[in-house]
């Protein structure tokens, strides 16, 4: 049941922002950055984690997660240390994601060396 609720939540998110890049002008890179900050702002009023608790990886996984994995970090490390936390807190949380996408990005990059459209 609980691949059934991540595939339906990443689903619709997905499909959100289809139809935001076919029914509107708005560019895939305006999206992403849509999606990030509408994560991290659900986060920070608290519904983003009833999310993640009902479709666990279908919730984290697109880039909503990572904008709710860098305001959760920042309200984690605000209690622990203060204000400061609110700018060290949010890459501590996503470090282990964006290492990630970085490593696996340039391997990607040298194993099919990807030219640039013209």
């Amino acid at each position: 049941m609980d691949y059934l609720k991540a595939f339906l939540v990443g689903g619709v998110i997905c499909v959100i922002g289809q139809l935001l890049m076919d029914l509107t002008k708005l560019t895939p890179a305006r999206v992403l950055v849509l999606f990030v900050t509408v994560g991290a702002i659900l986060q920070g009023i608290g519904i983003y984690q009833t999310l993640v608790d009902f479709g666990g990886a279908g919730a984290t996984t697109p880039l909503t997660g990572f904008g709710y994995s860098l305001a959760e970090g920042a309200i984690k490390e605000v209690k622990e240390t203060g204000i400061l936390g609110a700018f060290t807190g949010g890459l501590k949380a996503a470090a282990g994601g964006i290492a990630g996408a970085i490593f696996f990005g340039y391997i990607m990059a040298l194993a099919f060396s990807p030219k640039s459209k013209k």
